[in-house]
């Protein structure tokens, strides 16, 4: 059943792939906290109810805006350990970096220093009482969601699934140990997960992967925002290793190209995949924690792109032009600070390795590095490795807040991000947006982390609910294009927006189980 639900408030509200999170957000709203308290207990839960798309062994990113000042922008993405050898994995034959059941693809997880870092400098509410929720959730057991029974009867048999049972939706799932997990962070702090239960565990498990510096690291750093103008509002974005500039340059590019007033138009799918190629095609070569992200958005830069766009056909690039396990949230409180927040395990369950002594599985976001020798995002100690991870958050031009958006879906996030932002800027209510048919670029070959190994030359797969005129229009004008059923590679987004004195946002129904609920 479609428990997703369109919201309006006067007061705050939160929005997140699962009810059960969004409520608890809401009442940390109720109870005096503020938008980050709420982000984080939504959070929390999430990673007890939703271990197939993000948890404590995973990563984040957030953007906060408050008071009309430039957003705070926060990058809790894991570093690679001590152990980082690419020469190693090439010597193995490995020509790119493995995804599953292998620790190489596991950064240290930056999901816990992520919540601590917004906390100690946002929060309002003691910690305990922010991760109350969660850890009610993992002792007392939770409703299994129809996403999660899928996914766990498909991955029966494998490690660490024993956990959860094989449970058909609804039926309640218990998961004590990480309930220990996060009672361990509220009562002891980042020492207590990273060189407690969990950082042991993790330690033996890498066998010389990880020295116990890195797990000391923390995984935190406040950036400096991204910032564009699109749309008649300024975008913001987290800067690299995250692809957040990808959906900034895409907004840019798809402005200046005059998009059709009505997005059922075959014209307005063209130049919107258009400006998501034109932004995008170069990603793999330019991605790093170390790439200067104003330069990406350099406008003469993204000029020239629009230069390549043309109405009535598809551009060739050139030769070749030299589910995902992600969850978004977003939440407005009353004084209007806003937070957009995202989480990831990267794949699914992430590297399918479990951490034994908690149950709490590790991602495999080390699959964004490259083993081509000398490459900036060269798999190496301490580095960051590229990241799908893409929150942001919309402001008027002197910084008042105007929507909090993001979404799951791998390389796809700014291209959904860019279909929202410019379906809100025809006109469209956030919840109309999100529920709105999408398109999404492919790899002819390939799945969620791949789009780009093409530079270009990708698939449109289209929702089978897309508007007729956007098959015609799009093969008309030399695309190739793939229809598919409604699901997870369309991604899960969540929007809120301030209207006036008030908030409207939607959840995205692709999730099942999610909620924008408002007071």
């Amino acid at each position: 059943m479609n428990q997703s639900e369109s919201a309006v408030a006067e007061h705050g509200m939160v929005c997140s792939v699962d009810a059960l999170a969004s409520r608890a957000g809401v009442d940390i709203l109720r109870r005096g906290g503020n938008a980050v308290d709420a982000a984080i207990a939504t959070s929390a839960v999430l990673t007890v109810t939703t271990q197939h798309m993000c948890g404590l062994g995973g990563d984040l990113f957030a953007l906060v805006s408050q008071d009309g000042a430039v957003p705070l922008t926060l990058n809790a993405s894991g570093h690679a350990g001590s152990g980082a050898d690419a020469a190693r994995l090439r010597a193995e034959g490995h020509p790119r970096m493995p995804m599953l059941h292998d620790i190489r693809a596991v950064p240290v997880p930056g999901c816990v220093d992520g919540w601590l870092a917004l906390h100690t400098r946002l929060g309002r509410l003691p910690l305990d009482q922010v991760l109350a929720h969660a850890i009610g959730a993992a002792e007392e057991g939770f409703a299994a969601s129809p996403l999660l029974a899928a996914t766990l009867q498909r991955f029966a048999g494998q490690p660490g699934m024993a956990q959860f049972g094989t449970p058909h939706p609804g039926e309640l799932v218990r998961r004590p140990a990480v309930g220990r997990a996060l009672r361990a962070i509220a009562a002891g702090g980042r020492d207590a997960f990273y060189l407690g239960e969990f950082g042991q565990g993790l330690h033996a498990l890498g066998a010389g992967e990880y020295d116990w510096s890195d797990l000391e690291r923390v995984q935190a750093d406040w950036v400096t925002p991204l910032s564009l103008p699109a749309f008649g509002k300024v975008l913001h974005t987290v800067p690299p290793n995250s692809s957040g500039y990808l959906t900034l340059a895409g907004a840019w590019i798809a402005d200046r190209m005059g998009l059709p007033a009505d997005p059922s138009e075959g014209l307005w799918a063209h130049l919107t995949v258009e400006a998501a190629r034109f932004a995008s095609y170069d990603r793999l070569d330019v991605l790093h924690e170390s790439a200067d992200g104003a330069g990406l958005l350099d406008l003469d830069r993204l000029a020239a792109r629009v230069a390549g766009i043309t109405p009535d056909q598809a551009a060739v690039l050139g030769d070749r032009y030299q589910g995902g396990g992600t969850i978004a949230l977003t939440v407005i409180d009353e004084d209007r600070m806003g937070v957009s927040f995202i989480q990831s395990n990267a794949a699914g369950f992430g590297s399918m390795l479990v951490e034994p002594a908690t149950g709490i599985f590790l991602q495999n976001r080390g699959l964004g590095f490259s083993l081509v020798e000398g490459h900036p995002a060269e798999y190496a100690p301490g580095r960051r490795p590229p990241h799908t991870l893409a929150p942001a958050l919309v402001t008027s031009p002197d910084l008042r807040l105007d929507c909090v958006l993001a979404t799951m879906g791998g390389d796809t996030q700014p291209q959904i991000l860019l279909q929202l932002l410019a379906r809100m800027a025809a006109g469209q209510t956030a919840d109309q947006a999100v529920h709105a048919p999408r398109w999404a670029l492919e790899d002819p070959d390939g799945g969620g982390f791949d789009t780009w190994e093409g530079r270009g030359q990708v698939v449109v797969a289209l929702e089978a609910d897309a508007p007729a005129d956007w098959q015609a229009g799009l093969t008309s004008r030399g695309h190739v294009v793939r229809t598919r059923d409604r699901g997870h590679g369309f991604g899960h987004a969540h929007a809120i927006r301030v209207i006036g004195d008030g908030l409207e946002g939607g959840s995205d129904p692709r999730a099942l189980s999610g909620a924008a609920i408002g007071y």
